[in-house]
């Protein structure tokens, strides 16, 4: 049975909670899946493919998981990786794909990573951060998670991952 981790860097949850959906999906299609933060995990070895998000926060991906990409970045290029970004607070992650921001770039091109998607964000009362309750304050919060689409794409990475030769 493949190994896979799901890693991710957030700030209020959301992102974290994207993770264990694609951990379910992932479980359902067989796969052994692990959900951990980036500071829980020491080193990739044990695993057989890496999907890692970020939520983004001004244009800019989460911190922890561009550090990971960097720590990592050898043990990464040598399994599938799939990266994942969550943050737009509204429906155009749903409508369209959303490109990576440059910090998801480069740990695209670091990683040497399968895929990308950008999946809609969630921010309601009681997040942290100033910018956070700014936008709260201005109406404009939400959860604009659309699950569906999140277990597709991992139903899709699945299938991916599947069909690979075992040696990877």
């Amino acid at each position: 049975m493949q190994r896979v981790l799901i890693t991710y860097g957030t700030k209020n949850g959301s992102t974290a909670e994207i993770a264990r959906l694609i951990a379910d999906a992932l479980r359902d299609e067989g796969l052994e899946t692990e959900v951990r933060s980036p500071a829980e995990v020491a080193d990739v070895g044990p695993y057989d493919a890496v999907v890692l998000g970020g939520a983004l926060y001004m244009g800019r991906w989460h911190r922890e998981a561009r550090r990971f990409s960097r720590r990592h970045a050898q043990a990464l290029r040598e399994r599938p990786v799939w990266l994942f970004s969550s943050g737009p607070l509204d429906t155009s992650a749903s409508e369209r794909d959303v490109p990576a921001v440059p910090g998801a770039r480069r740990a695209e091109r670091r990683t040497r990573a399968r895929g990308h998607a950008t999946f809609g964000g969630r921010l309601e009362a009681g997040a942290k951060g100033r910018l956070a309750k700014a936008i709260l304050d201005e109406g404009r919060g939400g959860d604009f998670r659309d699950t569906a689409r999140i277990t597709a794409w991992a139903h899709d990475v699945a299938g991916e991952l599947k069909a690979l030769p075992e040696e990877v």
